[in-house]
C-alpha cells in the first residue's frame, strides 16, 4: 500500500507543479467563460439589432390585410413587377424581395423570397409566420368574425412550470435550464474522461519507451504501479476540475454582468407580453434574447446545485477509473502511440455513442427506457446519468447506477492489469487484439 501511496505522490506532484497545468488551471475557465459570454452577447446583440428591410410583390387578392412592419422587419409594397423589383434590387434601400402571388388559403404555394445575399433561417421563420397570420385572420374573417373579435383572440399565455419534489413541496422548473446543465455536463465528462485517460496511456507509453518501467518493476508489482498511475492522474483532474468550477463560476459571474445589459432584457421580454401585433415567430425571436438567460437564474433555486456537482464529481471519478485502466493496458501493449489509434477505437467508441444518445434520447425523454439502461451500463453510465440529473433521478436509479458502475471499474481493473502485468515489459514486437487475449490468459 506505501508503494502504491509514492507513485499516486509522484504521479500528483510531478503533473500539479508543471507550468503547462498551472496556466491552462487559470487560462480554461476565462477561455470557457469568454467563449459562452460572447456567444450569449452576439445572439443577444443580433436578435435585438437585426432590421430587415423586405419589398413586397403582391398579386395576391384573396389576402384583404397587408404585411405589418415591426422593429425587426420592415415591409415595403411595390407598384411593379417581379422582374423590375428583382432587377432593381441591388440599387434599392430593401434588402429582399418577397413575391405574393395569387393561392389558396387552403393550398398557399408560390410565395419565393429573392435577395442580393443568403436569408437567414430566422427571417424565413419570422416571414413565414407573419404570413400564415395573415392567412389565418383572412380565413377568421371569411367566417364572419369582425377585426375587433380578432383583436380579441390575441392573448399571451406564460406556462409557470413547477415540479413535485418527493416530499410534496413545489419547486420551480425549467425544461430549458435542465437541458442547458445537461448539455453542458455531458460535454464536461466526456471530455474530462478522454484527456485524462489518454494522460494515463501516454504515461504508460513513455515510462516503457524511456526503460524506467524496467527499474521500477524491480521494486513494485504491475498492478501496484498501474494503481498509481491511474490513481494520481485521477487526484490531478480532480484538483483542477474543482478549480474550475470555482473559477469558472467566479469570472462567469463578471461577464454575464459585462456582456448583457439585464434591463433591456427585461424590456424585450416584457414587450413580447404587451404587444398583441406581433407574430407568434416575432415574439419567438425576442424571447430567445432574454428567456435563457432568465430561465436559468429563475430556475437554479429549483435545481439541488450540490448534489449534482457531488455525483458528477463521483461518476468523473468511477468513470475515469473506468475508462483508464483500458488506456492503461492499451499503452502497456504498445511501444509508440501510433500503434495505439487501432484500440482506442473500441475502448472510444462505447463512450462516444454514450455522448450522442445521452444528449438526444435522455434529454427527450429523460425517464424512458433507452435513458433507464444508458445510466445501468457502465460504458455509458457517467454521461448519461449526469445528463439526467438536471431533471431528477430516483434515488434507487442513482445508487444502482453507482453500485453497477464501481463493480465495472474493478472488473476492468483486474481485466487491464492481466494484459499490463506481460505488456509493460514487451518490446519491438506489433500487438494484436489476439495477443492481448494471450495475455490476459496466461497465469501468475
Amino acid at each position: 500500500m506505501n508503494k502504491i501511496l509514492l507513485i499516486i505522490q509522484r504521479e500528483y506532484f510531478s503533473r500539479v507543479k508543471k507550468k503547462s497545468f498551472i496556466i491552462m488551471t487559470f487560462l480554461t475557465p476565462l477561455l470557457i467563460a469568454g467563449v459562452y459570454g460572447l456567444i450569449g452577447y452576439f445572439t443577444y446583440k443580433g436578435i435585438k439589432d437585426t432590421f430587415d428591410k423586405v419589398a413586397v410583390v403582391s398579386q395576391n387578392k384573396t389576402l384583404s390585410e397587408r404585411l405589418l412592419s415591426d422593429k425587426n422587419i420592415s415591409y415595403t409594397y411595390l407598384d411593379e413587377s417581379l422582374d423590375e423589383a428583382k432587377k432593381n434590387i441591388k440599387k434599392s434601400d430593401y434588402d429582399y424581395v418577397l413575391y405574393l402571388p395569387e393561392f389558396s388559403l387552403d393550398d398557399p404555394k408560390g410565395i419565393a423570397l429573392f435577395g442580393s445575399k443568403q436569408a437567414g433561417m430566422s427571417l424565413n421563420r419570422r416571414i413565414s409566420g407573419d404570413i400564415e397570420e395573415l392567412i389565418r385572420n383572412q380565413k377568421l374573417k371569411e367566417s364572419g368574425i369582425s377585426q375587433s373579435d380578432l383583436d380579441k383572440l390575441k392573448t399571451s399565455v406564460d406556462i409557470a412550470i413547477k415540479k413535485i419534489a418527493e416530499t410534496g413541496t413545489e419547486q420551480e422548473s425549467s425544461a430549458g435550464a435542465s437541458t442547458f446543465i445537461a448539455f453542458a455536463a455531458g460535454i464536461l465528462m466526456f471530455m474530462f474522461i478522454m484527456l485524462y485517460g489518454i494522460q494515463v496511456m501516454r504515461g504508460v507509453i513513455e515510462e516503457k519507451t524511456s526503460r524506467i518501467i524496467e527499474v521500477m518493476i524491480s521494486s513494485v508489482k504491475p498492478f501496484q504501479l498501474m494503481m498509481g498511475k491511474i490513481i494520481g492522474i485521477a487526484m490531478v483532474g480532480l484538483t483542477q476540475f474543482v478549480l474550475w468550477i470555482v473559477l469558472t463560476f467566479a469570472i462567469s459571474t463578471v461577464a454575464v454582468s459585462v456582456f448583457v445589459n439585464k434591463d433591456e432584457v427585461k424590456k424585450i421580454s416584457t414587450s413580447t407580453q404587451v404587444q398583441p401585433q406581433l407574430t407568434d415567430a416575432t415574439q419567438a425571436s425576442a424571447t430567445a434574447a432574454a428567456g435563457p438567460i432568465g430561465d436559468i437564474q429563475k430556475s437554479l433555486a429549483g435545481l439541488d446545485i450540490g448534489k449534482i456537482v457531488t455525483i458528477f464529481l463521483f461518476f468523473f471519478l468511477a468513470g475515469y477509473l473506468f475508462y483508464s485502466a483500458l488506456y492503461a493496458a492499451i499503452g502497456s501493449a504498445v511501444d509508440n502511440e501510433t500503434e495505439t489509434q487501432q484500440f482506442m477505437m473500441p475502448v472510444m467508441l462505447p463512450l462516444l455513442l454514450g455522448y450522442a444518445l445521452s444528449l438526444s434520447v435522455v434529454t427527450n425523454d429523460p425517464y424512458g427506457n433507452t435513458a433507464f439502461w444508458l445510466s445501468m451500463i457502465p460504458f455509458t453510465s457517467p454521461i448519461a446519468m449526469v445528463v439526467r440529473l438536471p431533471y431528477g433521478v430516483p434515488n434507487w436509479e442513482l445508487a444502482l447506477s453507482m453500485i453497477i458502475l464501481v463493480l465495472g471499474f474493478i472488473g476492468t481493473v483486474w481485466t487491464a492489469s492481466r494484459i499490463y502485468r506481460v505488456g509493460i515489459l514487451m518490446y519491438g514486437k506489433k500487438t494484436t487484439f489476439k495477443e492481448m487475449f494471450k495475455w490476459f490468459t496466461y497465469k501468475n
